[in-house]
């Protein structure tokens, strides 16, 4: 998989967390374990942002 289409899907799976987040809080459980995944996922966006701009 080249990194443009990493990017996009993790981008995708962002969105995704994001979603479950709102699920897993309006039910009134910690969503701590998710909040951890996208700031990972963050950071990989970044990573592969910087080689995308190279």
């Amino acid at each position: 998989m080249d990194i443009k289409q990493q990017y996009e899907t993790l981008k995708l799976d962002y969105i995704n967390i994001q979603q479950d987040i709102e699920k897993v809080e309006s039910t009134g459980q910690s969503a701590e374990a998710l909040q951890n995944k996208l700031v990972e996922i963050e950071k990989q966006l970044s990573q592969l942002r910087d080689q995308l701009d190279e």
